[in-house]
């Protein structure tokens, strides 16, 4: 038989302290955890591996000896080693998950009350999803929208007991405890584990005439319509929670919550950025040489603006808190206005002649740019 490395197994070092060894255990178990996989033979092998490497390194004594002697140290098969197999008769593998985990819920891995949650015990519905597109102006203002979505609820014709009559009997196999325990022969021993009974499902209680409404299932799917409010502020792919909207609760458990992922469209003039808004805007070579009074668009309508003369391409200014909301709070962002001087095209003779008659009369101190560059050129080449 091949030696295996304990602490190979566990992932830990030779000189690891016990907590590390502890919290090494609790991440492989819940990583490898049967209920988890079911029908995984490979995952079952490794869960089982896990629980010998710690059987034997959690036990100082143990440790001590397997540090020493290896798995001969601990395991009798191996030759005669002192102190006989860890796994010599019943191992219970609940009484190490418990040791551990105080109590290995299947829902969390932490829950208490044993390795696997009640499956009849009051449980939370599972979340509901939907979406909705609004427009770059209902973001920045909010709305009410209707959403449209599938939710499961208890069956009105059985009250959801699944039973067609509504009533329905103890099972006689878990009788009424939803599990049941199962002794199984491995090469470590008798391993017993806790699992669900295949009887009830785990409700621990048996529906001899199921309601055909909904199959027996207690549970049925309805088209849902409701009116949410979007606030102001809120931006693409973000998620609100309606509470209380989503799929029924089992057992008298609490219904599960509504996600409605909010889309937005883009819009043709207006560019957000966190909650400031861009924009350009178009302007004429002789406006922005003169200067002149442009109306700007804003989410909340038109404005003046005086654009001051000799304006430059590129050139930015601000509209202060015309921007978007702060989501949650008061406030707003500012809109921001990038200047763009379009070259006329399409000139008539006239036109051309009146260019090239300014052209001849403008000077150097008429283009401070142009100067300054062919001036680094000169510098550049030593002319």
């Amino acid at each position: 038989m091949a030696e295996k490395d304990y602490y190979e197994v566990m992932g830990v070092q030779r000189n690891a302290t016990d907590a590390e060894i502890k919290k090494a255990y609790r991440d492989l178990a819940k990583k490898y955890h049967p209920d988890l996989h079911p029908g995984d033979k490979n995952a079952e092998a490794k869960f089982k591996e896990i629980n010998e490497a710690y059987e034997v390194l959690s036990d100082k004594d143990k440790r001590a000896r397997y540090d020493q002697f290896g798995q001969a140290g601990v395991d009798s098969s191996f030759g005669g080693g002192a102190g006989g197999s860890p796994f010599t008769g019943n191992i219970n593998i609940d009484d190490i998950f418990n040791s551990v985990f105080g109590g290995f819920g299947f829902d969390g891995f932490g829950g208490g009350g044993g390795r696997h949650a009640a499956t009849n015990a009051p449980r939370r519905g599972s979340d509901s999803e939907s979406s909705v597109t609004i427009s770059f102006e209902e973001a920045a203002k909010g709305c009410v929208k209707t959403i449209n979505y599938e939710q499961v609820e208890a069956c009105a014709e059985c009250h959801g007991t699944g039973a067609k009559d509504g009533s329905t009997r103890t099972c006689p196999q878990c009788n009424g405890a939803g599990q049941v325990r199962v002794s199984q022969r491995t090469p470590f021993g008798m391993v017993q584990t806790t699992r669900t009974c295949d009887r009830c499902g785990g409700t621990g209680k048996v529906i001899d005439d199921p309601c055909t409404a909904c199959s027996g299932s207690g549970r049925v799917h309805r088209h849902k319509s409701i009116e949410i409010n979007i606030p102001a502020g809120i931006d693409g792919n973000q998620v609100l929670n309606v509470s209380g909207k989503g799929n029924a609760g089992v057992n008298g458990g609490p219904d599960g919550d509504l996600h409605v992922l909010v889309n937005v469209q883009p819009h043709p003039i207006f560019e957000r950025r966190g909650i400031d808004i861009w924009c350009e805007l178009p302007v004429t070579f002789t406006q922005a040489a003169l200067g002149a009074e442009v109306i700007v668009p804003t989410i909340d309508g038109k404005v003046e603006y005086q654009i001051h003369p000799g304006t430059q391409p590129g050139d930015v200014f601000k509209l202060r808190a015309k921007g978007i909301p702060k989501l949650g709070s008061r406030g707003r962002g500012d809109q921001y206005v990038r200047m763009t001087v379009e070259v006329p095209k399409n000139l008539s003779q006239k036109q051309k002649d009146l260019l090239r008659e300014f052209e001849s009369s403008a000077e150097e101190k008429n283009y401070q740019k142009r100067r300054s560059f062919f001036e680094k050129l000169k510098d550049m080449f030593g002319e």
